[in-house]
């Protein structure tokens, strides 16, 4: 049957309007585009955590025996192994099918047709794409020349009656922390403010302690980077008290599945074999910092997360990523007006690292 115009006015109107997430493309299409097998590939395009998960984690999803029940609702166990790993009550975490979809529940409480969320740009490309998904209208701020938040303009941003704002810290894909006193500041004001820490293990910096003081502040957090699980998608939030309920009431039922509940339960009670790991990235993250440096037209920004953007002058960027992808070395390109010909690369394993870097000697 024909699609009719009379079907298509069924659809919300702002859903036509809304730009696609950019998202990563499989290594497997990758190798195929690449005429390499698939064992060639070196991904530095994902921010995942090149060491994989911790081998609790394979041994539990392998002995698991009850796939055929629906996991737990409410995330019992998991939300009480976070509570002894964040030091804050269970009562106030909630867990997610990653923290996009917290992202996306968040926008579901506050966020409708018209609504302004506030956007640090650049950042993660999930909060505008959330924000028009619910009909908000999003408000980019640019950050400064060292990619921190222009305080006075995100304030006077906010002061036109905007209901959230994201802050990424550290922030996805410039790498540098937000300090708690800007967080602070922000607090101050009558908004929702969202501080996503999904790169928070190789920081070190959070604004967690502050949820209990604060009933306008929200932390996210991930089990992608640091834990090895991007492929099984769990997330948690510590929200203000008077958000659970409501928050728990617009969640869909069983939004994560078993593997992902005890994969995140494994993870952490193996928190030594993952810092071990974390310790490797960042390791890893200063001596390729230093090894860019060295490359004439790269300009490498210092980086708290598992990734380093680099400035690239007197050279295309989109060439270099095209020519490291027919090598089949996967990093991320971008090329919007507060990024122009920038490429984001995510930290390896110390041989991918010498890949890449002897790759970049030959193309640069």
């Amino acid at each position: 049957m024909k699609l009719s115009d009379d079907l298509r006015s069924l659809m919300k109107p702002h859903v036509a309007s809304v730009k696609p997430y950019r998202y990563i493309t499989p290594p497997e299409a990758s190798a195929e585009e690449a005429h390499l097998p698939v064992d060639r590939i070196i991904k530095l395009d994902g921010n995942e955590n090149p060491y994989g998960c911790s081998p609790k984690v394979r041994k539990a999803l392998e002995e698991y025996s009850s796939y055929h029940i629906y996991p737990d609702s409410e995330q019992r166990q998991l939300r009480e192994r976070l509570q002894e790993y964040t030091g804050i009550s269970s009562e106030l975490t909630v867990v997610g099918s990653g923290s996009d979809e917290l992202i996306d529940l968040i926008m579901r409480l506050f966020v409708g047709p018209g609504d302004t969320v506030v956007n640090c740009v650049p950042t993660f490309g999930m909060y505008p794409f959330s924000t028009q998904s619910w009909g908000g209208r999003i408000l980019n701020v640019p950050r400064n020349e060292t990619f921190g938040i222009d305080l006075d303009a995100t304030k006077r941003a906010i002061c036109t009656g905007a209901k959230v704002i994201f802050i990424a810290s550290p922030n996805n894909p410039t790498g540098n922390t937000a300090s708690v006193a800007d967080i602070c500041e922000l607090l101050d004001t009558p908004v929702m403010v969202v501080v996503d820490e999904a790169y928070y293990e190789f920081s070190g910096k959070t604004a967690i302690h502050l949820v209990q003081e604060h009933d306008n502040l929200v932390v996210l957090r991930t089990f992608s980077k640091w834990a090895g699980l991007a492929g099984l998608r769990v997330g948690y939030g510590i929200f203000p008290h008077w958000v659970i309920s409501y928050l728990t009431t617009v969640k869909p039922p069983y939004n994560v599945n078993a593997a992902a509940q005890l994969a995140a339960i494994e993870s952490l009670s193996d928190l030594a074999y993952l810092a071990g790991t974390i310790t490797s990235i960042i390791s890893e993250r200063q001596r390729l910092l230093e090894e860019i440096k060295t490359i004439d037209c790269f300009k490498p920004w210092p980086s708290e997360a598992n990734f380093i953007l680099c400035g690239v002058s007197g050279q295309d960027a989109r060439d270099i990523y095209l020519a490291l992808k027919s090598r089949g070395i996967l990093v991320r390109y971008f090329d919007t007006p507060l990024l122009r010909n920038y490429i984001r690369i995510s930290i390896g394993k110390p041989e991918q690292n010498k890949a890449l870097v002897a790759a970049l000697r030959e193309i640069c």
